[in-house]
Formats: C-alpha cells, structure tokens, sequence
C-alpha cells in the first residue's frame, strides 16, 4: 500500500489520502456590491475538478476575513452571510467527490489593496482605482507598497474578531477544515516576524510578544470550531533573511518555528502546513525541489506536531518517500495541479495505491 495514499486522522476527521490541494488564489470574485468576495462558476470549476482528480482534501483559497483584509478586490471573503451562503454549494460540490473540503482564512495586512498579478505584477491600487489603507503590526511597508497604518490595541480586538466570525461562518457552510494563513508576509506572519513587526509594547520585541497575536487568532478560532475538527496553520517557517549571513537583517527563523509549534500545538492546532518566505521581496530564496520539506521535518521530528510539506513537489515518487519516510504526513500540491488536475491519479497508478474514480469514470476505465 502506498503511504502517500492512506487515510490520516485528524481528531476524529478521517482524511482518504495525503495528496492534499494546497489554497491557491484565483482573484475572480466581484470586486464590490452585495456579491463582493461571493465565489462563483469559475471557483467551482477549478475546485472540482481537482476533486476529481483525487485529492484527499481540497484547500479553498485565502479567504479574506474582512473587506480590508483582501489582497486583492477580487479576492473571496467571509464577512458576511452572502458569501457564507454562496460558499455552501462549494463545501457541498467537494464532499460529494469524497474530498473534505477545507478553507484557509487570512488578513492581507500591508499586503492588501492590490492589482490581480496578471495585472501590472500585482502592484499597489492607487486611492482612485480603488486601493484602500492597509495595517500592520508597524508602520513598515513591503518593499514599495503603501506605508500601512500600524494597529492600535482595538484594531488588533477587532481583527480578531473577524477571524472568529469568519470561522463560524466556515463551520455554517459545512467545511471541515478551517486554515489560518500565518505565512507569506500577510498580517499573521508580519507579526510574528521581527524584519516587520517593530512594536514595542505586549505585541511586539520580545518572541513572546510577537506570538502573542497569531495565539490569539488560533484560540478564537479553536473556541468556535468544533472539538472533533481539526485547526490547521500555515507557517513561513523561515524569512530566508537570518539565513543568509551576508544579509544583515533580522528575520524570522527555522528555531522559531519550532518554538512556535509547539506553542499552537498547546492552543489546539493540529497540522503546520510549512511554507517559507514572503516577508520581504528582497529576500534570497534557495528554490528547488522540496526546499522548503526540511523545515516540516524538523518540526515533526522535535516537537511532534503533524506538518504538511510544500513547495515544487512534482514527482510522485518523491513525494510517496517523502511520506514513507517521515519527513512529512502529507504533501500539499499548489501548482502542480495547476498543471495537471489529475496528479494524484496518475500517482496512484504508478504507486499502485487507492485514490479511487467518481462512478462516472470507474465502470469505463
């Protein structure tokens, strides 16, 4: 039996493989009106049809916890029951192909308000074309982007708050799966990470300080989610900034990512989907085939805590001895499918493993 293709449990939530679909944006919600952040046929066609093609869980895309909090207009949001309504049919689509349907939830921070990366490289809106202000733990901008207004204590409240909601809301629309986006340089990692956040008071300096917020995220979550699912965390588990010697700046770190493991494994996460990067644009990234599965190792092996591994993992058979091996218990696929929705089916032909057929397939093949 293939590793890659057997079941994992969560909880009491019972996965059928470790082929997973990695939340990749699509940008293609209305950008304003009461359908804003609503998704809609193109959402359902590019999520279907990786249901189909075996995926054990099928992440949807970041979704915006607020209006503020979209990195771009087009982006899906949470906010409210329209778009909690519309994402049913989403949730519904997913379970009827056997994959449980997860959704990741994220604040842009001060990487909010900009163009769709197709359009102009994803540059910031101006005012006149829409862009709005953005926040930060700090008053630091990403690369050339908008200086963001720094949060004040109520703001931090208020964020919190909507991860909540948009939380339950999730729940309401029958995912099973609910992930944080803690990676990436949005608002989650820019405080975590001493290259942006520059506070000085109980959120930010010392490492306590830093975890003190995305902590209080995962807890109000965790407090509406339901103890039988399980709560995932996307985690930069490096800024690629302390890394390089030469460098000079200060960053987050692999060590901290395993002080941070373990800290959300004691507030009820149960999976550390493990990416890298994204805080600053500068940053020298070492991209290669499974570059980024190291740092899930690490965390699996020190602090026990199951990890997702990420990152141009491409080859099946790479990524069944990645599994079979423990450096990861699952992987999680992004453009790959892209490329080609039916990966995980080819990679269960070739590793003689179980990803099974819809029926309208299987009686002919």
């Amino acid at each position: 039996m293939s590793a890659l293709f057997e079941p994992i449990t969560l909880r009491d939530l019972t996965i059928p493989n470790r082929v997973w679909m990695s939340p990749m944006c699509q940008y293609s919600a209305a950008h304003d009106g009461p359908m804003a952040g609503v998704p809609h046929d193109w959402h359902l066609a590019h999520l279907a049809s990786r249901a189909v093609g075996g995926v054990g869980l099928a992440m949807v895309e970041a979704t915006a916890v607020s209006p503020e909090g979209r990195i771009t207009p087009g982006d899906l949001g949470l906010w409210n029951d329209t778009q909690r309504d519309a994402l049913r049919a989403v949730a519904a689509m997913l379970e009827s192909h056997g994959v449980v349907p997860g959704i990741q939830l994220g604040h842009a921070g001060r990487k909010a308000s900009t163009r769709a990366p197709w359009d102009d490289g994803g540059s910031a809106l101006r005012p006149e074309e829409g862009g709005w202000r953005t926040v930060a733990p700090s008053a630091v901008p990403y690369g050339s982007f908008p200086t963001p207004d720094e949060l004040d204590r109520d703001g931090i409240v208020r964020v919190v708050a909507d991860f909540r909601a948009a939380a339950r809301r999730a729940l309401d629309a029958g995912f099973k799966v609910v992930e944080l986006h803690g990676a990436h340089g949005y608002l989650i990692h820019s405080f975590l990470s001493p290259h942006s956040n520059h506070r000085t008071d109980e959120y930010g300096g010392s490492f306590d300080n830093r975890v003190r917020f995305p902590l209080e995220v995962v807890d109000a979550v965790r407090g509406v989610w339901p103890e039988d699912l399980p709560v995932l965390f996307r985690v930069s588990a490096t800024d690629w900034l302390s890394e390089n010697e030469d460098d000079g700046r200060e960053g987050w770190t692999g060590e901290d990512t395993v002080r941070l493991a373990e800290r959300l494994q004691a507030h009820g996460v149960d999976l550390l989907d493990t990416s890298t990067g994204g805080i600053a644009p500068d940053a020298r990234i070492p991209v290669g085939p499974h570059y980024q599965t190291p740092f899930a190792t690490m965390v699996r092996e020190r602090v026990g805590l199951p990890v997702g591994a990420v990152g141009l993992i491409t080859d099946p058979k790479e990524a069944e001895q990645v599994v079979a091996t423990g450096q990861a218990d699952v992987v999680l696929l992004g453009r790959e499918l892209l490329r080609d929705p039916y990966w995980p089916r080819r990679a269960a032909l070739l590793l003689d493993g179980d990803a099974g057929w819809p029926r309208q397939y299987g009686w002919a093949i």
